[in-house]
């Protein structure tokens, strides 16, 4: 309804993207500050003009829950007003506290190639054991750690287990999270030595009787030393 609109537009006044255009980084000219803030400020307005003209087309409608179509269809309106529908204005409009709203039962986000956007809220990662059965080479330039600044090429290492961690999340993550996928850039290979598995010595716990033996030990000496002060 109209309400909800309006607090969409309201919602969209409070992004920084639209906060920061009246403001300016200029701070010895003072007539050069004022000048970029009262332009800021007129984008603004346009901004604002434009999506209060949009409000018809998105009052007793059901709610579009393609990005890419709500995208559409609001874009030419910026564009037919002389503003320039950038990234940064994009997504100002599109994030979910501004006119958009998550909702776990819409389409899929994707990007201007057509792949997956991912969830902040849902990234996780996981410890996947390396494959018993493989060789690890050496990484290229491991031994010339003085000449590349300790930073090692691991991308023959990581394209050894690129298809392991696949087999991994087909067996133990997509069953619960069918739309689930990892992102492989962000793969980090190491090793782990546990101590407490394979160095921890289990000491059983002290018999109670020994245990209050000791306490009334204690409660004895005390009382003595109460004894002595009285």
């Amino acid at each position: 309804d109209t309400h909800a609109v309006a607090l969409r537009i309201e919602a969209f006044k409070a992004t920084t993207y639209f906060t920061g255009l009246a403001t300016s980084k200029k701070r010895k000219n003072s007539a050069a500050m004022d000048l970029e803030i009262a332009e800021g400020k007129a984008i603004q307005n346009e901004l604002i003009t434009v999506l209060e003209a949009l409000m018809p087309e998105f009052e007793n409608i059901e709610p579009i829950k393609n990005r890419n179509a709500f995208e559409a269809k609001i874009k030419p309106a910026f564009v037919n007003a002389g503003i320039k529908f950038d990234a940064s204005l994009k997504k100002a409009l599109l994030a979910s506290d501004s006119l958009g709203e998550k909702d776990p039962t819409a389409n899929e986000c994707t990007n201007s190639k057509g792949e997956y956007e991912a969830d902040g809220d849902l990234r996780d990662t996981e410890n996947v054991p390396l494959p018993k059965d493989i060789t690890l080479p050496l990484p290229l330039g491991y031994e010339n750690k003085g000449q590349n600044k300790g930073k090692v090429d691991k991308t023959q290492l990581l394209a050894l287990v690129e298809q392991h961690c696949e087999k991994y999340l087909e067996e133990e993550v997509l069953p619960y999270r069918p739309d689930a996928w990892i992102d492989h850039s962000k793969i980090k290979l190491g090793y782990e030595i546990p101590f407490n598995r394979h160095f921890y010595e289990y000491e059983p716990p002290r018999d109670l009787a020994d245990i209050e033996a000791d306490i009334k030990g204690l409660e004895q000496e005390i009382m003595d030393m109460l004894a002595e002060v009285v």
